[in-house]
C-alpha cells in the first residue's frame, strides 16, 4: 500500500525546516552512503548550516561534495508528518565572525549546504 502524500513548495519547505533543529545529514564515505544526525540552522540564503568538528569523518567526507539534508516530523500514532529534502554542494568555513574573530572552540567549523534542489512532502 502506497501512502497518499502531497507536494510542498519551496517556500513552504524552508518554512518548515526554520522550525526545527535536528535533520539528518546524507553523504558517501568510502563510496557508501553514510547517514549522521546533526542540530543545524537556515540561513538567510536558505542555505542549512551545521556546526562540526574541524578535522572529523563529516567535514573530510563532505567538504566539497554534493550532500543530501533531511528533517522532518511524523506522528507515529497515524503516520501524519513531513519531510523536507535539501540537496546541494557542502563548504566548510572555520566559525568566525565578520570581523574575524572566533565565534566559539577553535576546533569547530561550520558546513554549509547551499540548496540547489529543495523538495518536501505531506504524509
Amino acid at each position: 500500500m502506497t501512502p497518499d502524500t502531497t507536494p510542498l513548495d519551496g517556500r513552504e519547505c524552508r518554512r518548515l525546516l526554520a522550525g526545527l533543529s535536528v535533520g539528518r545529514v546524507v553523504y558517501t564515505l568510502g563510496a557508501l552512503p553514510a547517514v549522521q544526525p546533526a542540530q543545524y540552522r537556515l540561513g538567510a540564503d536558505g542555505s542549512v548550516l551545521l556546526s562540526a568538528v574541524a578535522g572529523s569523518e563529516l567535514v573530510r567526507a563532505v567538504s566539497g561534495a554534493l550532500v543530501a539534508f533531511e528533517a522532518g516530523e511524523l506522528d507515529a500514532a497515524d503516520g501524519t508528518g513531513w519531510s523536507v529534502t535539501v540537496l546541494g554542494r557542502a563548504d566548510v568555513t572555520p566559525d568566525v565572525t565578520p570581523d574575524g574573530t572566533a565565534t566559539g572552540p577553535t576546533d569547530t567549523v561550520t558546513v554549509r549546504i547551499l540548496p540547489e534542489l529543495v523538495s518536501g512532502r505531506l504524509l
